[in-house]
């Protein structure tokens, strides 16, 4: 099994533009495709937005506004998906006979309006896995609606990207487990990666553990799939067990961190804080999430 068709929800931003670098090493690896998707804002979910007690000549200049202000900005996406295009060695495919017959890595583009987590998470489907740019650093994670969107609902794996362009994807691989469905879902959706990895360390706290299978469990699992790991135990840092987990992938050098997202609920961890949310924010390298 590879990753042989991925979905990048692209936005106009640095953290956009990082994701397509991040997007395109994946598919060098693994010889992919890369759809590029643009979400734009739908003129028509403004107009109940706006509240009653407006004319309709008012809610139309809204609606105006908002398709113009929206057009600019795909505008400004589809550009930067052009300039990242020249100069590079990838050929553009519209359909799997064109990606199929190209030697190396495919890219498409695609611009379509709508309600962002609706359509990414619909899209995500059809997808062996999808990149989101990493959450700016001046929002707060939980307005992320592509990367939440795919996590809650679409059945796949997301792949975050880091802030800055990474040198290496998944030579050192690191598994965080907790025994949860969550850290199982995610270690098997790294098996292509930790078949190809150099090393694969598997990263445990009893301050991290849920109830189900300890880490020896996990272990005997890969070695079904003839890959070897390494099983240490992390402590927390001041406190923060997602602190720990990732000075634990520091310390080992990983270019990859798999993981299992919000075993506790999303509005615990928003309210308090929790282990994905400490990831999300904190990462620097690619991290595998999946719900």
């Amino acid at each position: 099994m590879a990753y042989r068709r991925l979905l990048l929800p692209l936005t106009g931003t640095a953290a956009g533009e990082a994701a397509l670098h991040t997007a395109l090493m994946v598919a060098r690896i693994w010889n992919a495709h890369v759809h590029c998707l643009h979400v734009r804002v739908d003129a028509r979910d403004v107009a109940p937005l706006a509240g009653e007690g407006l004319s309709g000549a008012m809610i139309e200049e809204m609606m105006a506004a908002t398709e113009r202000e929206s057009g600019e900005r795909a505008n400004r996406v589809h550009a930067l998906f052009e300039r990242f295009v020249q100069g590079r060695d990838v050929t553009i495919a519209l359909n799997a006979e064109s990606a199929l017959k190209a030697e190396g890595p495919t890219l498409s583009f695609e611009s379509i309006a709508g309600r962002e987590e609706d359509v990414v998470a619909q899209q995500s489907r059809l997808y062996d896995m999808a990149v989101v740019p990493h959450p700016e650093a001046d929002d707060d994670v939980s307005s992320s609606d592509a990367l939440h969107a795919v996590l809650f609902d679409s059945g796949r794996p997301v792949l975050i990207a880091p802030r800055e362009i990474p040198t290496t994807i998944g030579t050192r691989v690191c598994c965080a487990w907790n025994g949860t469905a969550e850290s199982a879902a995610a270690v098997a959706a790294s098996l292509p990666w930790l078949h190809r990895a150099d090393k694969v360390q598997i990263l445990y706290s009893d301050d991290y553990q849920r109830r189900g299978p300890a880490v020896e469990g996990i272990q005997a699992y890969l070695r079904w799939h003839e890959i070897e790991s390494d099983a240490v135990a992390f402590k927390p840092q001041t406190r923060e067990v997602g602190a720990g987990l990732l000075g634990a992938t520091r310390d080992f050098n990983a270019d990859l961190l798999c993981m299992g997202a919000y075993s506790h609920s999303r509005l615990r961890q928003l309210i308090l804080g929790g282990v994905t949310r400490h990831v999300l924010e904190n990462a620097d390298i690619p991290v595998l999430m999946c719900r």
